[in-house]
């Protein structure tokens, strides 16, 4: 049963579907003694909220006034964007459209670092010397973990550059599943608030231009499929964060790092959740990373070598302008851009901002790493995408094009490499500073009284009360001036 603000089980319910959350409304359960005025229009325009909230209390009620179900229901399918009742938005055909223009682009150029994958895939599986359980200890340059690879063996069967061109398609439709996750992890975050649902997907369009381009970077350019999977799986995790599924969350944090170990600073999502849960997400977490990893640490101790791998040290790094020289990634800048940004992650959560958790794991990573890849930025542009959609609610989301620019435009416009790395180091400075220490107002869900809220804290298992109201004292449904009045029932069931 659908949960969001407004939504109504009637005696005589019509079959409609939540345009927040796509909950069906139950025909079993009613609401007995359900009274309501006649709108001044049959459908709200205020806000977007559950379609059974636009109805009236059976089909005879709503055909006196001239609605039929037919009539209600494309009213619905208006308002919430959707094109012919199917689950796809009018948002979503502009992004895709978008994703589309840019592949096209970038296409003929991409697939830079495709053959790392192949590379790794084949001796994983192929049986050769050097290969199996021993890739780390003799090929530490493939960083890259076991679920990228066994993904890659998807594409194997193709000839190379068919493989190659389907793989990079592939990663791009998953940018575009990564945006609709992220509008329903939004919609559901702000369950019972009176978000507008109209401004949101307004929200995720704007951020989704933004995004698009730095997604097409990693996917098709670099073809880098480990980034794209720890990506998408940490996607997953924030939509089964809000939906209150620890296991799931663990799984999905699990397969992030498993796909590219440095998703390991994505894990204080796990506090987020309630802490009864977090032993049980915890030991998930651990054991399907296990899994992963044991095996070749066990087969050849020599793999410990790959996580002492090295890459030169970037004249447009960051780490440049902290004093770094060494011509090589330093011994301790891994576990440091891990535990930056475990600890960033963990305060976030602390402060009631987990949505941040993603952006400041990425912070950490380009504020550390000594090279200056332009497809880094992609995991920063999902933080902000985050960030922007679920953290705020502006309509226009500063953070997702202003990352946009600076990293990305800085890459192509500033004349220099310390200037480049200077610019690298204001954006992850200022944008930890502002999300971490800028004042944030909470959440005020609906709750009882006449428009009163009570404050809660933002986080994913608060299942919202519904606004009790009354009915007019003189029990009229209708006329000039009278007031839209009803009386209902908490609805808890799920």
């Amino acid at each position: 049963m659908c949960q969001c603000p407004g939504a109504w089980s009637f005696g005589d319910p019509w079959p409609m579907v939540c345009g927040d959350c796509d909950a069906r409304m139950a025909p079993t359960v009613t609401t007995p003694h359900l009274t309501r005025t006649a709108p001044k229009s049959p459908v709200r325009t205020d806000r977007i909220s559950c379609a059974a909230e636009r109805g009236f209390a059976s089909r005879e009620e709503g055909r006196v006034f001239g609605v039929t179900p037919a009539r209600a229901t494309a009213d619905y399918s208006a308002e919430t964007g959707r094109i012919a009742g199917l689950w796809i938005r009018r948002h979503h055909i502009l992004l895709a459209a978008w994703t589309a223009l840019w592949f096209l682009i970038v296409e003929p150029s991409g697939g830079v670092s495709w053959h790392y994958l192949r590379q790794g895939e084949q001796l994983l599986f192929g049986g050769d010397s050097g290969g199996g359980l021993s890739l780390y200890a003799h090929h530490p340059e493939l960083q890259i973990g076991p679920v990228s690879l066994a993904a890659a063996r998807l594409f194997d069967p193709f000839p190379p550059y068919t493989g190659q061109v389907l793989a990079e398609a592939t990663m791009s439709a998953l940018g575009l599943v990564m945006l609709v996750l992220v509008g329903r992890t939004a919609a559901r975050h702000y369950l019972g608030t009176g978000t507008n649902h109209r401004r949101l997907q307004q929200r995720i369009l704007v951020a989704g231009l933004a995004f698009i381009p730095m997604w097409v970077e990693v996917s098709v350019r670099f073809a880098h499929l480990d980034d794209v999977l720890a990506l998408f799986f940490t996607t997953l995790a924030a939509h089964a964060l809000v939906h209150d599924r620890p296991t799931a969350v663990g799984v999905f944090l699990a397969l992030a790092v498993d796909s590219k170990p440095w998703a390991i600073s994505f894990l204080p999502l796990v506090l987020a959740l309630p802490s009864p849960a977090w032993k049980r997400t915890f030991l998930w977490f651990g054991g399907l990373v296990a899994v992963a990893w044991l095996p070749f640490y066990l087969g050849n101790l020599g793999s410990l070598s790959a996580a002492r791998f090295t890459i030169p040290n970037q004249p447009a790094s960051s780490l440049r302008w902290l004093g770094v020289s060494d011509p090589a990634t330093p011994w301790w800048d891994r576990p440091a851009q891990f535990g930056l940004g475990l600890g960033f992650g963990t305060i976030a959560v602390r402060r009631g901002r987990w949505p941040a958790v993603v952006l400041l794991g990425a912070n950490a990573r380009v504020l550390l790493d000594p090279s200056v890849y332009t497809y880094y930025t992609a995991s920063i542009l999902l933080g902000t995408l985050l960030w922007d959609t679920v953290g705020q609610r502006r309509l226009v989301p500063w953070w997702s094009w202003v990352a946009l620019i600076t990293l990305y435009g800085g890459t192509l416009l500033l004349p220099t490499d310390p200037i480049r790395g200077l610019a690298r180091l204001a954006f992850v400075v200022v944008s930890t500073s502002v999300v971490l220490c800028w004042p944030a107002k909470q959440l005020r869900r609906r709750g009882r009284g006449r428009g009163r809220g009570r404050r809660v804290p933002p986080r994913s298992h608060h299942v919202p009360e519904q606004r009790r109201r009354e009915p007019a004292r003189d029990g009229s449904r209708s006329g000039a001036g009278t007031t839209r009045e009803w009386q209902s029932e908490r609805i808890l069931s799920r």
